[in-house]
């Protein structure tokens, strides 16, 4: 496998991995498509564009341990 051929393989593994972050493994694939039709005329640099990257830069971070409360309902309780 060439080293370009390697790094494309990559980049599409990666991008799989965002789909699935997104919660969106099982979209139907004219929805993803369209989707990302759709963003792809969204202007760098607009206020929409800002507004998606921190949409997605905040996704990306793991979750803070201030957010974790300790589970109290009876269904976190081991059976």
């Amino acid at each position: 496998m060439t080293a370009e051929r390697k790094q494309e393989a990559r980049e599409k593994f990666l991008l799989g991995g965002i789909v699935v972050k997104a919660g969106l493994l099982r979209a139907d694939r004219a929805f993803l498509l369209g989707g990302l039709l759709e963003l792809a005329k969204v202007v760098p640099g607009s206020v929409e564009h800002r507004r998606l990257c921190d949409a997605g830069e905040q996704a990306f971070k793991p979750p803070s341990l201030d957010n974790l409360s300790p589970r109290t309902d009876e269904s976190a309780k081991w059976r």
